[in-house]
């Protein structure tokens, strides 16, 4: 319980994620017009009070198109997450695939099939630079060859290129007799399939929350701040300005969090960590292609090995 307490307290501290910095210029504004309002107030002029204003954008309207916002945002952070995690499972599993059931005949062979296996968390890696719009890495350029690299440099869509290259292996392996048809078929199948997920990620980046209904929020937000010191002015007097901020601050904090978490893929605190998801499909093939475990197995299986 007390660790609870003090992950709480730090959380509550915690500004790295928060919406604070995005809505404290907003709310302080709508806290000077509600200091303006109170000193006309207190000044005589009792007219400013206006409680009829409490029914001109009703708050369950408002209400409503703030969590149809959200969930609408939330829905994409997760999709996007769902279908980052659908590559990352493919990329697992056909590396597995590869590497246990593909033979080698020579070096050579086993050598291209370290290359292709890595290129998988490269298609990763790759779909990540692709959402963020950005060149080829440093990281992507360490696991691939001097050639790849000066050809993805050339080409608009990265992970679609080193999807054409693991398929053009399959397609080799299969010409050597390495392979039959039904592996040929199961191994482009989970290729296509990732292929499919970083298709819907561009799906997700490239079609945002329609512009009208954003702005009307926007709008409708902005009349409702603006008339809260309207309404609460003759009963809160000096008190109206804190309460402004408070409302306003929950209001604005939510339609932030939608703005926040509508695109996954890029470099915020509440982005998706891409990068570390890219370092961990990288470390779990390279520990495949060091284990012992695939040689047990030929071993077991009385299967000759160059390894």
């Amino acid at each position: 319980m007390i660790f609870y307490n003090k992950s709480w307290l730090k959380l509550l501290l915690t500004l790295k994620g928060s919406v604070i910095p995005q809505v404290w210029r907003r709310v302080v504004v709508a806290m000077i017009f509600a200091l303006i309002i109170t000193i006309i107030y207190q000044s005589g002029l009792t007219w400013i009070h206006q409680p009829t204003l409490v029914s001109l954008i009703p708050s369950v309207v408002l209400g409503l198109l703030l969590v149809f916002r959200t969930n609408t945002s939330y829905d994409r952070f997760w999709e996007g997450r769902k279908v980052i995690g659908g590559i990352i499972i493919s990329c697992r599993s056909l590396s597995r695939q590869i590497w246990v059931n593909i033979p080698e005949k020579n070096p050579a062979d086993t050598e291209k099939k370290k290359a292709v296996i890595i290129l998988l968390a490269g298609f990763l890696i790759g779909t990540k630079l692709h959402l963020r719009n950005e060149n080829v890495d440093k990281k992507l350029q360490s696991i691939i060859s001097e050639n790849q690299y000066l050809e993805l440099k050339e080409v608009n869509h990265i992970p679609l290129r080193i999807a054409k290259w693991i398929g053009d292996y399959f397609r080799q392996v299969y010409d050597l007799n390495y392979i039959d048809s039904i592996q040929l078929s199961t191994y482009n199948q989970i290729l296509d399939s990732m292929v499919k997920d970083e298709t819907a990620c561009e799906r997700i980046l490239n079609t945002p929350i329609p512009l009208a209904y954003a702005i009307h929020i926007k709008h409708l937000l902005l009349f409702y701040c603006f008339a809260l010191p309207f309404q609460m002015v003759a009963q809160l007097s000096w008190m109206t300005i804190p309460t402004v901020g408070v409302i306003s601050f929950a209001l604005l904090g939510i339609e932030a969090i939608g703005l926040e978490i509508e695109n996954p893929f890029g470099y915020d605190p509440n982005d998706l960590p891409l990068d570390k998801m890219c370092d961990r499909l990288l470390l779990d093939i390279e520990e495949l292609l060091t284990s012992d475990s695939r040689k047990e197995y030929l071993v077991d299986q009385d299967i000759p090995t160059s390894n």
